[in-house]
């Protein structure tokens, strides 16, 4: 696990003497070792950080201070790009269409003040907002093409709901499109997220054979979206555009990403805080560097005890993988009846550990940057001490999505 030790309750729990609970924790010795984990996995190709699995910016200034391979940000929403750009970020790439004039408004205003603010698109509709509004702006809008990374095979759709742009002729067409807007848009690049390799675990636990389809179904479709991206690219080129960059790629396709030829950038975020949906890749383990303590409240029986707050759950379909895990002490588990809840949280405590009430207990969230969420600043850990604080977009008065 990138060469970092686990931390131990009793550490941790004295660190956080002092400190008001409930409270996020990040420790910087194993945030580090996985930026580095990262790039070696990466390869080749610099990584463009996802701001939605980070939402702190003072996390994102570090990591990009820590290597000069990590280039830009990929953001989740046009108005947070833009308000990235008054916090000294460029070269800022969307990764999200938007047609809410404000945000788009937003984001010009940003390229008019010198940042580099480029939009996403897979459709022509989108192509008009964005050209409207940089007209009445006076700006030129940089724009990029989504296409679709998913595999449709035989009865079984693999992938996500995306992009409608699924071949090069599509593409073409929409960049013929961005080039006839008298020079109030200009296409910069692509962008192809392979979001079945990247985010879908294949070595779950207790789920053999399932995890034996998934890696198969990853396997077949690989080579095929690797074809379809490389198709994309050079038919653009062939039309007679340039592209600054091929964006692709997640925290579990770094080297799959890496292989295709056509790609110039790698998208991550979430293999630097690796949340529990990251915990069980074949081919990659990074270390839990962020996890969030709650405090023990009351004590309903001799082998539970109950914290309050908790119920962080992580979006996606909703089931068992999307709820907070705990994990220091050792041996701690949740009640299948109650879960992880709106103001408090029972765990069941196994023979030996003692919880008195107001001590921490540790938990895990099932995603990255959505924990940030919950939280208006993360204490900063550096040798089993907190050495510091930073504000989490909410910290800073921020709510995009």
């Amino acid at each position: 696990m990138n060469g970092v030790a686990l931390p131990d309750y009793a550490t941790l729990a004295a660190a956080l003497e002092g400190q008001s609970l409930p409270a996020a924790v990040l420790d910087l010795d194993r945030l580090e070792a996985n930026a580095m984990a990262m790039l070696r996995r990466a390869g080749r190709l610099p990584i463009r950080l996802g701001s939605k699995s980070i939402r702190c910016t003072a996390v994102m200034k570090h990591v990009q201070a820590l290597d000069a391979r990590f280039q830009g940000l990929l953001c989740y929403s046009a108005r947070e790009a833009a308000w990235l750009a008054t916090q000294g970020f460029d070269d800022l790439l969307v990764a999200y269409p938007t047609v809410i004039e404000a945000d788009l408004i937003a984001a010009a205003e940003a390229v008019r003040g010198g940042v580099t603010v480029t939009l996403m698109i897979d459709d022509a509709r989108q192509i008009d907002i964005a050209q409207r509004v940089a007209h009445e702006h006076g700006v030129c809008l940089p724009l990029a093409i989504d296409i679709d990374m998913s595999s449709d095979f035989p009865g079984l759709y693999f992938g996500v709901r995306r992009s409608p742009v699924k071949n090069a002729e599509q593409a073409v067409l929409l960049a013929r499109r961005i080039a006839a807007s008298n020079g109030t848009l200009r296409l910069r690049g692509v962008m192809g997220y392979e979001g079945q390799i990247a985010g879908l675990q294949d070595a779950v636990p207790g789920q053999r054979i399932k995890n034996q389809l998934v890696r198969w179904f990853k396997k077949r479709s690989i080579p095929e979206l690797t074809q379809r991206r490389q198709a994309v690219v050079d038919a653009l080129y062939a039309a007679g555009f340039t592209l600054e960059f091929v964006n692709g790629g997640g925290t579990g396709s770094l080297e799959s990403t890496a292989s295709d030829r056509s790609v110039t950038e790698a998208a991550a975020g979430s293999g630097l805080y690796s949340p529990t949906l990251f915990d069980h890749f074949g081919h990659f383990r990074h270390a839990p560097s962020l996890y969030f303590a709650l405090p023990v409240v009351r004590q309903p029986l001799p082998d539970v005890v109950t914290c309050s707050g908790g119920g962080y759950i992580a979006s996606g379909p909703t089931g068992p993988d999307r709820v907070p895990q705990p994990f220091l002490p050792d041996g701690l588990k949740l009640l299948p009846l109650e879960g992880a809840g709106e103001v408090q949280t029972p765990v069941q405590v196994p023979d030996g550990v003692s919880l008195p009430l107001g001590a921490p207990v540790f938990f895990r969230h099932a995603k990255a940057g959505e924990l940030c969420e919950r939280f208006e600043r993360v204490l900063l850990l550096r040798g089993g001490r907190i050495v510091g604080e930073e504000p989490t977009y909410r910290g800073q008065g921020q709510c995009f999505f």
